[in-house]
């Protein structure tokens, strides 16, 4: 006889750990992962839609999502003629024919009788769309600026307590003391109040963190209204990112052709003009700005500037020393280029400035957008990079 203590299978510890949620709240996480799957799939849609950009304040967003049932035993289709047998299956055995979507019709536009598959459309919030996005991203944490304040409050985890809100119960280290528990104490309970762990917060104090990020958007005659679409999509996307990762940032918003103005950021993203292209007037403008109100001291500097790539030949030196000294200030400088075609980028005379400069390791980078599909996959390249500098 043994004293070898008994052994628990790993599918009781899921088990337990599964059934700590109601049934109701297993449906909810279910269901809510299905949505994010779907907005997903739906996101280079999602990201460039006129009603986001256009709409001012309380954004949200459609999403159809497909309808989910619980599992039931359903009697057979009575057109169904297969689908049950005897013996052992064979790779390739067919058990059930898929129905023909929308129901059983005629192939010349006759209604069916069937039954096809359900959808129901969600209303989303930009936000929560936001907060899903964003938390595949590791971005880059901020480097402590001296500020009048020279540090911030901030809430952290700290250890865990036997006792708090239910609110804060640790159900993955509440089934872990469980589990160690009844390795013990063979015929114990399977969860008892000194095994309930509840998360413990502390306000501890940390170096301030301060950020201001311009956005740039070349306006001017040669970026016709898809091209710009692009851009502020891409702008839009990128300040609802930051802002809900980081607390204190500022943002500038700057449109320039042969000249250069600031704007509101509602009216950046309504803003249309004709003109030329004079890319060294939004530098300037940007670095007027850092010098005046957002000192590289205090704050951490990024600039996210979009265009065609076309500059005017005369303004091509004064374009270079500028963005020169404007790369080496600052934390980052990213570059989107939305060019007619896809040969384009490789020649454009921003393109070829950007990736001059990139090369002598400024932090600069670019990244071409010919579509919707390439929106997100345009912030993932930057913040992405960002992250991996930082670390």
């Amino acid at each position: 006889m043994t004293n070898d203590p008994p052994r628990i299978s790993t599918m009781a510890i899921q088990h337990r750990w599964y059934d700590l949620f109601s049934r109701g709240a297993r449906d909810w996480l279910r269901h809510n992962a299905k949505v994010r799957d779907s907005v997903r799939e739906q996101l280079p849609d999602l990201i460039a839609g006129a009603d986001i950009l256009s709409r001012p304040s309380e954004r949200s967003v459609q999403v159809p999502v497909r309808f989910l049932e619980h599992y039931r035993f359903r009697l057979r289709d009575r057109h169904q003629e297969d689908g049950v047998g005897q013996g052992a299956g064979q790779p390739g055995d067919v058990y059930r024919r898929g129905g023909q979507p929308g129901g059983q019709g005629e192939q010349g536009g006759e209604g069916g009788s069937g039954q096809g598959e359900y959808s129901f459309v969600l209303e989303l919030k930009v936000d929560d769309i936001v907060d899903w996005l964003w938390e595949e991203l590791q971005l880059p944490d901020l480097k402590p600026k001296a500020t009048d304040s020279l540090t911030d409050d901030a809430v952290t985890p700290e250890g865990w307590d036997r006792r708090g809100p239910r609110a804060r119960l640790d159900r993955r280290r509440t089934v872990k003391e469980a589990i160690k528990r009844r390795i013990t104490q063979t015929d114990g309970p399977s969860f008892t109040d000194d095994d309930l762990r509840f998360r413990q917060l502390a306000r501890r104090r940390k170096p301030a963190t301060n950020a201001v990020v311009a956005f740039v958007l070349d306006v001017s005659a040669s970026m016709d209204p898809a091209r710009r679409k692009l851009a502020k999509a891409f702008f839009f996307w990128a300040s609802q990112g930051l802002r809900r990762q980081y607390g204190d940032l500022e943002t500038v918003f700057i449109a320039h052709t042969n000249e250069a103005w600031e704007f509101s950021e509602e009216d950046f993203f309504q803003v249309s003009a004709t003109g030329g292209t004079v890319a060294s007037r939004g530098f300037r403008l940007v670095s007027e700005i850092f010098d005046d109100r957002y000192n590289a001291a205090q704050y951490n500097q990024y600039v996210f500037y979009a265009s065609d790539g076309d500059n005017f030949a005369d303004d091509r030196q004064s374009a270079e020393a500028l963005l020169s000294k404007l790369a080496a200030e600052v934390n980052f400088f990213g570059f989107v280029e939305t060019p007619q075609n896809r040969f384009e980028s490789a020649r454009s005379e921003m393109g070829r400035l950007v990736k001059s400069l990139e090369a002598r390791d400024l932090p600069l980078a670019s990244y071409s957008v010919h579509g919707d599909n390439d929106i997100w996959e345009a912030i993932r390249t930057f913040f992405q990079r960002q992250a991996g500098e930082a670390a």
